[in-house]
């Protein structure tokens, strides 16, 4: 947690990444049973389950031979690990689906819960960090790449998610190029979805014709992270 005297805490959001949002909700990797969510999503099989899904969304409006995405797509599948940890996955887990306390330093709800399942919390994490990875600035996928973040009161991502480790007592490292190069895939299907639909017109936003370069660095920096390049 980066606290300032003037302004309010960047990565409050940590509060709910530990399931501790101001003390009220129990931890959300130990949500699904008492809450009676067992029957929320399937807890086995998560990041095989949606590699497969967007893959498939990814082929089905696919508007170019691009052969980071494909070398990423081929990777993913040869390393889904073992760990069937579940717990509530959000699915879309970042700052602008979150609401702040007006008065206190920490997150008192979460927006946007549609793609929300039972699965692995190692995905909202790499989500959520993804910006780690993408270049700042950029007009669709804006990230902390080329920014001092150590200036603007942000930490590292190795710091970042030691604190996660240690608030949520899951240790996300052995993980972590899996889950950072799944989550940068996806977000490059779902990009290059936006992408076809402002080829075919129907697009529901006017800058969706940007997510065409976007969903390539995107994809580009995930073959990065998988290849360790």
């Amino acid at each position: 947690m980066i606290f300032s005297e003037n302004r309010f805490p960047l990565f409050g959001i940590m509060l709910y990444l530990s399931g501790d949002i101001g003390m009220s909700i129990p931890p959300l990797m130990c949500f699904t049973g008492p809450a009676g969510l067992g029957d929320y999503g399937k807890p086995d099989n998560y990041f095989a389950r949606q590699i497969a899904r967007w893959r498939k969304q990814y082929e089905q409006t696919r508007t170019e031979a691009l052969p980071a995405m494909e070398s990423l797509i081929a990777w993913l599948d040869a390393h889904i690990p073992d760990d069937q940890t579940a717990a509530i996955a959000h699915g879309d887990f970042r700052i602008g689906n979150l609401i702040f306390d007006g008065n206190a330093p920490r997150v008192i709800a979460v927006l946007d819960w549609e793609l929300s399942t039972i699965g692995h919390p190692l995905g909202d994490l790499a989500f959520n960090c993804m910006t780690y990875h993408l270049p700042a600035g950029d007009a669709v996928a804006a990230g902390f790449v080329g920014a001092d973040i150590a200036a603007l009161g942000i930490p590292a991502e190795k710091d970042y998610v030691a604190a996660y480790a240690r608030r949520a007592g899951f240790d996300p490292a052995p993980l972590w190029r899996f889950g950072m190069a799944f989550s940068l895939f996806r977000t490059a299907a779902i990009q290059q979805g936006v992408y076809a639909r402002s080829l075919r017109g129907n697009a529901s936003s006017s800058t969706a014709h940007l997510f065409g370069a976007s969903f390539r660095r995107v994809a580009e920096a995930g073959w990065r992270v998988a290849s360790g390049a």
